[in-house]
């Protein structure tokens, strides 16, 4: 695999290499290197950052399927100009803080979207331009309501399932149980026995939750 990637990505310096590159890390060209190869959203340059450092995202995959990614990154552009930093978070908000996608795969999708001509760099004077659509940007998304709506609801949905976990009591009683083994353990530590009944009552706990 490690010589394959190098004979592939040398070519990259080419101009047409440069664009294959970039669609095969914006998920757009089907196996090996769209979503379910190697190279696609679900291998290494795909994907992005949930909470506790996992990839967020659907059960059995990742959050976005192929050209998904571009699409809402086109339309949060259209809304208004952003750097690549405020694409991130924007996305990141949608989701409640539950997901955010890596700049491994945001950058090269926005560099993507620059070579089709759908959005520009705008001048500036710091090091970071910021992206505004084009007339052929906007002309695309104008078909794409209905796809665009999924993947935001999509992204939503995840804030939302936080919330309905993290109700007010069951994050005050989680706070409680939390400070109390915490002092338990810096007041007296935990022997075998007690760290055994301490697991016990623990485990009975979760589960009458799940028969709840």
């Amino acid at each position: 695999m490690k010589g394959y990637m190098h004979m592939h990505f040398e070519h990259g310096r080419h101009p047409r290499g440069r664009h294959m590159m970039k669609m095969m890390m914006a998920g757009r060209l089907g196996a090996p290197f769209g979503r379910g190869g190697p190279f696609g959203e679900d291998g290494p340059f795909g994907g992005g950052r949930g909470r506790g450092g996992g990839g967020g995202g659907r059960r059995g995959g990742r959050m976005f399927a192929g050209g998904e990614l571009r699409l809402l990154l086109l339309h949060l552009v259209a809304e208004q100009p952003r750097h690549g930093y405020d694409l991130i978070r924007a996305v990141g908000d949608l989701a409640g803080g539950e997901y955010a996608p890596s700049p491994g795969v945001v950058y090269p999708t926005l560099s993507l979207l620059v070579d089709e001509g759908l959005i520009i760099e705008e001048a500036g004077d710091g090091p970071r331009k910021a992206f505004a659509v084009t007339g052929a940007g906007r002309a695309e998304l104008a078909e794409k309501d209905a796809e665009i709506e999924t993947v935001i609801a999509r992204l939503k949905a995840l804030g939302e399932q936080r919330d309905r976990a993290e109700s007010p009591p069951v994050r005050r009683a989680m706070g409680n149980l939390h400070a109390v083994l915490r002092n338990r353990a810096i007041e007296k530590g935990f022997d075998t026995e007690t760290a055994h009944a301490v697991a016990d009552i623990l485990d009975e706990a979760a589960r009458r939750i799940e028969r709840l």
